[in-house]
């Protein structure tokens, strides 16, 4: 194992490995993985994915994955910490447009094992910036962790638009009906305006009648529309609750809760466990999926 680069903001690490190692999940907001070279699979949550050199994954911080390495490979791993996103206070900086995009990011993308990225052209851009961000690692240049910095931002941007053009969302159901596709896009990209998401406002976003809307949503979804856009808001509410310095009062107002008391009870609701309990474990409840393990 070869650390290349540990900084607060970000980790950096470059593994050549013949068997998978467990690796400690110290901190990380979400990382993303790059092959590059080698061949296997990668297992999340039960579910395998055969990889090979120039495949590029996403690990949310979950303990929940492992890879099956046939040939001797070359991982990249690039992790995103909380450091990363703290704003000190100033929430009007950069700090806030990268966290809110990394957490829809983690909020949306499913926990199952492939690609994050589909578009050639964009794979090309973003093996392009890992290999700029490993030179500069290695190299420290003047001003390196700035630029690595300003770099992963770039690869933020890649993978988001990635996927809101795939419409890669987490859903119960598989549906090809594209207006649910569009509606579950539209709300989890409103998530903190409360008007756009009422009933009537829904309905006549998607043209349909106010009545037939929650038929339609819990028919193809299995969850109740308002259960969907609590538990979609809440699974940002623990993003934000383990990595950023908001405030409770803060975090309601942004994600269309009447105020911190609705986002408690809420919290306590979906999760079973009161906030303060939330943080004292310090770990996910409404992201969290079974862990995963090869026999």
């Amino acid at each position: 194992m070869r650390v290349v680069q540990s900084d607060k903001p970000f980790e950096i690490q470059v593994l050549k490995l013949s068997k998978w190692q467990e690796r400690p999940l110290q901190n990380n907001f979400f990382e993303v993985v790059y092959i590059a070279s080698g061949e296997g699979s990668q297992c999340i949550n039960y579910n395998l994915y055969d990889y090979k050199g120039g495949n590029i994954f996403l690990l949310p911080p979950l303990r929940c994955h492992s890879f099956t390495i046939d040939s001797p490979t070359e991982f990249v791993f690039l992790k995103f910490t909380k450091s990363f996103f703290v704003s000190n206070g100033d929430h009007g900086s950069d700090h806030e447009k990268w966290f809110r995009e990394a957490s829809y990011i983690l909020a949306n993308y499913q926990q199952q094992p492939g690609e994050v990225i589909s578009n050639e052209h964009d794979r090309r851009n973003l093996i392009a910036l890992i290999d700029i961000i490993r030179y500069e690692a290695q190299n420290q240049k003047e001003n390196a962790t700035e630029l690595i910095k300003s770099l992963m931002v770039g690869m933020l941007h890649i993978l988001i638009r990635s996927i809101k053009k795939n419409s890669i969302v987490e859903s119960e159901r598989l549906s090809s009906d594209s207006r649910l596709n569009e509606m579950t896009a539209y709300i989890q990209e409103n998530l903190g305006s409360a008007d756009r998401l009422k009933l009537e406002n829904l309905a006549k976003q998607f043209h349909l009648s106010a009545t037939y809307i929650s038929e339609f949503f819990r028919k193809n979804m299995g969850v109740s529309l308002r259960e969907y856009i609590a538990r979609s808001r809440l699974k940002l509410v623990e993003i934000r609750l383990l990595y950023s310095d908001y405030k409770l009062v803060e975090i309601a107002e942004e994600l269309g809760f009447t105020d911190a008391s609705h986002l408690s009870r809420t919290f306590k609701k979906y999760s079973g466990q009161t906030i303060r309990e939330f943080r004292r474990k310090g770990e996910y409840n409404l992201l969290k999926v079974a862990k995963c393990e090869v026999a």
